[in-house]
């Protein structure tokens, strides 16, 4: 019998390009909605590998797996829906795809600042319900003289950081790992900040950092109030990272100046919540990352690593290459 592996919660545009994939490396691949408890437990019967996008991987469901379960590859950047040290201790390699989507995804926050700025979205509104005089329009941003903030600096964060100064912001940017470390300094010839200075001295915030425990919350009640009346707050990172209900109630109060957000606390986000009638929004539906050819290499990229496990080889972008 031949090799198998199971995507479960694999949602990609490009499914049959996984599956051709996979039956040119001669490897079988069953696929199962998460949803469907009897469906996941049918397809990873005797699986050697799976690929997932939102699959559930949690201690408790990497302990009920079979022992033929070799690897477990992430479509994406984030593998929070994945515990790696579990999966260690099975001796499960977990994969992922860093790098794949960080031009798209900067370029995404680039674009969600620039539309709250300038209003985009009320002003094509205008437009086509006739309003045409700038008096229906809320008053607009400008680039010139602000400041952008990028929290987070990994490959993300300084692309953004590239891309914000060449449009003329002046950058600033915290670091946690350099926090950690103590250290103060400028990073790539941006000024280094606190994380509560650079909240008090943005014009502009966009989160660039992962999604971990200490980081969940991360801007909070406490930490909207340091922002700077009539500022921008951009998430395309996590929806954790923010706490929703602070966030809607300084957008209703009138405190900043709007909100640019790609992701959310519960996704897909509720039409019937708060934060998706709150004003000055600009949401998307978790699509920053998208683009015909990030999709691709994402899909190719995933693939291969479950390929390559389950035929002998190390792969790329291994998490935890000691199982190996």
């Amino acid at each position: 019998m031949g090799a198998r592996v199971a995507a479960i919660d694999f949602y990609l545009e490009n499914g049959d390009l996984m599956r051709r994939l996979f039956a040119q490396a001669g490897i079988e691949v069953v696929e199962a909605d998460a949803r469907q408890g009897q469906d996941v437990q049918a397809a990873m019967r005797g699986a050697q590998g799976v690929i997932t996008s939102y699959g559930d991987f949690s201690a408790r469901a990497i302990d009920a797996l079979d022992p033929t379960v070799k690897v477990i590859s992430r479509t994406g950047v984030g593998y929070d829906n994945i515990d790696v040290e579990a999966a260690t201790r099975r001796g499960i390699a977990v994969c992922y795809v860093p790098g794949y989507a960080t031009e798209v995804v900067s370029t995404h926050a680039i674009a969600l600042a620039l539309a709250v700025l300038r209003r985009i979205p009320q002003a094509d509104r205008n437009v086509r319900e006739g309003k045409w005089s700038l008096g229906y329009l809320d008053p607009l941003g400008q680039v010139a003289g602000r400041t952008f903030g990028i929290v987070g600096f990994g490959a993300i964060g300084r692309a953004t950081a590239r891309k914000a100064a060449g449009l003329g912001f002046d950058v600033v940017v915290w670091s946690r790992s350099l926090e950690q470390a103590g250290a103060s300094a400028a990073l790539e010839g941006y000024r280094c900040l606190s994380l509560d200075d650079l909240l008090a001295a943005s014009d502009v915030v966009s989160l660039h950092t992962a999604l971990v425990p200490a980081t969940r919350n991360l801007i909070d009640a406490r930490r909207l109030a340091l922002m700077k009346p009539g500022a921008v707050l951009v998430n395309t990172a996590r929806g954790g990272l923010v706490d929703a209900n602070a966030l809607t109630a300084v957008l209703e109060e009138g405190r900043l100046f709007g909100a640019g957000l790609d992701v959310f606390p519960e996704e897909p986000l509720d039409p019937a919540s708060p934060l998706a009638r709150a004003p000055r929004t600009v949401l998307t539906p978790h699509a920053a990352y998208q683009s015909q050819e990030a999709a691709r290499e994402l899909c190719e990229r995933s693939v291969q690593a479950v390929i390559d496990v389950v035929q002998g080889r190390a792969p790329a972008d291994c998490l935890n290459p000691s199982v190996l």
